[in-house]
């Protein structure tokens, strides 16, 4: 009896022990993402859902699949992580490797049970790697039996990503596998109409034929709608911004800030030079976070893209702004601005992940803030 009670007495010491080392979702996702197996595994092994979410992406099966991670997934699966669970804003580990183009996480995703096609109108793997470009992903997901007229949840297909990003390659790939293109989603658009409006004519040509195409082409130009064009972030840039991430995710702060601002300067530089070569003075922000991420009967206008540019009261706040008499920023107002950054980043808002970053720096370097940011939760 006097065992029982000594053995009873030791796990509730080591029980609160062990959930004090469980991390919160912030320590998780930076962890997973940096692609920490070992810590990973010590977290499984003290108890953590296998299934747990961190801020952001998700799920460690998400986060594996967004960084093309393939022994981190493996891991949570392992231990009975859902393949196919649904984060926060209606994803699946397979859209997030569809989306960054990571060929070997998506094979390895449908072979233990991805789920290829989503039932009602939702964002399906085979829009997210149209969208972004990845023309091997698109050919293994119809391969494998991927819905090609699958409806998102403003009824867009993957060939109305493809007309619309002038994915000639993919356009094509789509039509052979029997895309329909008489589709029209819920602001009125089919594929022609956006193939036209963003004078991708070749892909008009091969939806329409010469015939149909012929008389498209006689139209006025207006005819088919204002033009917004998206623009992804620069190469440099992007370099830049994956490598502030990692150091930000180590604690490295004052060399994350380094990078925030160099690739900055690379948006910046890409900016003027897009600027001056078109006369378009505004640029789209790439897929909206309203269409990516938002509530299901919220999204209709997810195929806008552009979304107003975020300001501070009647500017924009310098990395080097020294507001007086500002309240005092929280702890966690840094994470939160970086949080909001990557969401702005991944939805390929760029001018918006721009504002965020910019108000992440300017918390680093100060320890005080415009308290009527917009940003600022």
């Amino acid at each position: 009896m006097r065992i029982l009670s000594v053995l009873l007495l030791l796990l509730m010491a080591v029980a609160p022990l062990r959930a004090a080392s469980l991390p919160d979702a912030t320590s998780f996702s930076a962890v997973i993402e940096r692609g920490d197996l070992a810590l990973a595994r010590e977290w499984l092994n003290a108890g953590l859902a296998p299934d747990f979410e961190g801020k952001v992406i998700g799920t460690g099966v998400m986060i594996g699949a967004w960084e093309g991670n393939i022994p981190m997934m493996e891991l949570f699966v392992a231990r009975g992580a859902d393949i196919n669970r649904v984060n926060s804003f209606g994803e699946q580990a397979l859209l997030h490797a569809a989306w960054k183009g990571h060929l070997e996480a998506v094979r390895w995703l449908v072979e233990h049970g991805a789920r290829l096609n989503r039932q009602g109108r939702e964002w399906a793997a085979l829009h997210y790697a149209t969208f972004a470009g990845h023309a091997e992903v698109v050919s293994y997901l119809l391969e494998r039996g991927a819905d090609v007229n699958a409806l998102s949840t403003n009824g867009s297909t993957p060939l109305m990503m493809a007309a619309r990003e002038g994915r000639e390659a993919i356009a094509r790939t789509l039509l052979v596998a029997g895309a329909r293109r008489d589709i029209v989603n819920e602001r009125g658009d089919d594929a022609l109409r956006w193939a036209m409006r963003y004078n991708n004519l070749k892909i008009a040509r091969e939806i329409e034929g010469s015939a149909g195409f012929a008389v498209a082409a006689a139209k006025p130009a207006v005819s088919w709608g204002r033009v917004v064009r998206s623009q992804p972030v620069p190469d440099r840039a992007d370099v830049l911004l994956a490598q502030a991430h990692k150091l930000e995710a180590a604690g490295r702060r004052d060399d994350a800030l380094k990078l925030y601002r160099a690739a900055i300067a690379a948006i910046r530089q890409a900016d003027a030079a897009a600027n001056k070569a078109s006369a378009q003075v505004r640029a789209a922000t790439g897929m909206v976070i309203s269409a990516r991420r938002g509530k299901p009967d919220a999204q209709t206008a997810a195929l806008n893209y552009e979304t107003p540019a975020v300001e501070v009261g009647s500017g924009e706040v310098s990395p080097d702004a020294k507001p007086k008499d500002a309240p005092a920023a929280p702890p966690d107002m840094v994470d939160d601005w970086l949080r909001r950054a990557r969401e702005f980043e991944a939805a390929g808002s760029r001018k918006e992940a721009l504002q965020a970053y910019r108000q992440a720096a300017a918390a680093l370097r100060n320890p005080r803030i415009p308290s009527n940011s917009p940003i600022n939760p």
